[in-house]
């Protein structure tokens, strides 16, 4: 895809910011990591290869009867009765390199848990027996996940609200800055944790709550740009020609408009992750079990005794949000108009 001259220029600007440039490749070698989240740290073997057959644990479900077994049930590759079975076959098995999943629990643990880490776990346990670095790669990936998906909707829902209210002005602009002011008005986290109360919140229960809130940020600042766009004589010249309010919006003010939204989205992502964050310290973020950083840190306010838990969820959570901030000022410098 060519780019236009002025993107290049944004581009060169971007990339001339070391720090965020080195920040955006980080991030993405990370993230991508923690996609294949399965592949890394499971407590299912990623392959097995059994009396000539390949078999795919790590994607798929296999009953035991497939390995010799009695039960039509899902095997225990780490049970000696499974273990045995392969072993008997001369199986050759590959595991990923952290062999346990987010709810795996150690129940060969030689200390109580918390246990401290080891060579079988290397960032240690929670206190429930369950791998601390395991829990880390999936937090991470849930959270970037839940992060973006909230700021690419409320990023849509800002900039439309914001859009119209610039664009008609009026009682339009009248009635949307009133009811922003009223819906900002309101006590957000307690709102939050109010909602979070009434249902045992999932992902999409709790991104939809979220979502009631978090489309404000972008609304002034897009709404000043159409504001100023409308009365502008390229605009005033489509208008006389016969386009529709609609086409001049989209061709000729929002591309004006997308260049403040892109320097904001990091520090929504951002925000996104500390509320969800918070909201799982709290108790009123993801199910039970679920691996939540959040969840992490309070493991690790309940359990001073074992501080790798309160490391490992502060160096993720200053790690993550710092690269986010680095992309965020590079992005901010590259869109900026004065330069």
């Amino acid at each position: 895809m060519k780019l236009s001259p002025l993107n290049r220029r944004r581009f060169e600007r971007f990339k001339a910011n070391r720090r965020g440039w080195w920040s955006l490749w980080i991030f993405l070698v990370l993230f991508g990591l923690s996609l294949g989240a399965e592949l890394i740290a499971n407590d299912k073997p990623l392959v097995i290869h059994y009396e000539g057959d390949w078999y795919f644990p790590a994607l798929k479900r296999y009953p035991e009867t497939d390995f010799g077994g009695e039960f039509p049930l899902e095997a225990n590759y780490k049970s000696p009765y499974i273990r045995e079975l392969l072993a008997k076959k001369d199986a050759w098995v590959l595991w990923p390199p952290i062999p346990y999943s987010y709810q795996s629990i150690n129940y060969d643990l030689k200390v109580p848990a918390p246990a401290p880490p080891s060579a079988e776990n290397w960032l240690g346990t929670d206190d429930q027996g369950r791998d601390v670095l395991a829990r880390v790669i999936y937090g991470f990936r849930i959270s970037i996940l839940f992060a973006l998906t909230l700021t690419v909707l409320s990023s849509i829902i800002g900039v439309i609200a914001g859009a119209l209210q610039g664009f008609y002005g009026g009682w339009v602009d009248l009635a949307g800055q009133r009811f922003l002011e009223i819906w900002s008005g309101l006590p957000v986290l307690y709102l939050l944790i109010i909602l979070a109360s009434f249902v045992q919140p999932n992902f999409w229960w709790l991104l939809g709550i979220m979502l009631l809130f978090s489309w404000m940020s972008l609304v002034d600042v897009v709404r000043a740009e159409f504001l100023r766009g409308r009365n502008l004589e390229y605009v005033r010249a489509a208008r006389a020609l016969g386009m529709k309010d609609m086409a001049i919006m989209y061709r000729h003010i929002l591309p004006n408009a997308m260049v403040s939204t892109m320097t904001f989205m990091p520090f929504i992502l951002t925000g996104a992750i500390g509320t969800l964050t918070a909201l799982d310290f709290l108790g009123f973020g993801l199910p039970p079990g679920a691996p939540s950083l959040g969840e992490l840190v309070a493991q690790g306010k309940s359990n001073l005794q074992a501080p790798w838990l309160g490391i490992s969820a502060f160096a993720v959570l200053a790690i993550m949000l710092s690269l986010l901030v680095f992309i965020g000022e590079s992005a901010r410098d590259a869109f900026d108009p004065r330069k």
